[in-house]
């Protein structure tokens, strides 16, 4: 018999990743597309390790960091009473830098995919940055955003190395979706296991699916495109 707590433990942690995700990404792919900052490119580099490593090497080097027994993890319990180590809040943090060139990446390259003349009339209207950001830079690339909405969301699901790390594997707490696979599998229970796994690619193909529909759309929508 599935179990569906860990389906919507993974549905809450893709949520709330890809929600917080969004407000770090936007500003960060602003100041990459625009800054002329010298030293840009290490930033850049630094936003997309997570593509490269594999995530049990994020994972473990999370594990250090926020473990009590080192310096940052042992700030955190004893000025915030925060332990984010094998809790949910541990997850989030996990997922957001783990997912975070997913949403980053379409953005900038959204963005500075626009006519420079958009910014410039807006500043010559006297618009200020914020507003010129939030109403007319945003959208007008909408399918970038889109693009990484999904593409956060999709490669949270599918998480496993840094959330067992990070995580453990406890049952209602940090047991997401892909560790209850690997768990039935280990058990041989493979009629679950495939359960689990068809729900999670019917879900991920739909989503994807919808991307590039709305995508196309826009594309032939917008004579711009």
């Amino acid at each position: 018999m599935i179990d569906w707590q860990p389906l919507l433990l993974t549905l809450k942690l893709s949520l709330i990743t890809t929600a917080v995700l969004f407000f770090i990404a936007v500003p960060f792919a602003y100041w990459l597309a625009y800054s002329r900052f010298k030293i840009k490119a290490i930033f850049e580099a630094v936003v997309s390790l997570p593509l490269v490593l594999p995530p049990s090497v994020l994972g473990f080097y999370l594990l250090l960091a926020f473990s009590p027994a080192n310096a940052f993890g042992k700030f955190l319990d004893h000025y915030f009473n925060v332990r984010l180590v094998f809790t949910f809040p541990g997850l989030v943090v996990a997922s957001v830098l783990y997912s975070l060139p997913f949403m980053v990446h379409p953005i900038k390259s959204g963005l500075k995919n626009l006519s420079p003349s958009l910014k410039e009339a807006a500043y010559t209207l006297g618009k200020s940055r914020f507003t010129t950001l939030t109403r007319i830079l945003l959208p007008n690339i909408r399918p970038a955003l889109l693009t990484g909405i999904v593409l956060s969301f999709a490669h949270t699901i599918g998480e496993f190395g840094v959330v067992l790390m990070i995580g453990g594997n406890i049952p209602a707490e940090t047991r997401v979706a892909s560790l209850a696979i690997y768990d039935e599998v280990q058990a041989m229970n493979y009629h679950v296991a495939n359960m689990y796994s068809l729900i999670l690619f019917t879900f991920s193909f739909i989503i994807l699916l919808a991307v590039y529909l709305f995508n196309h759309h826009f594309s032939k929508a917008d004579p711009l495109q």
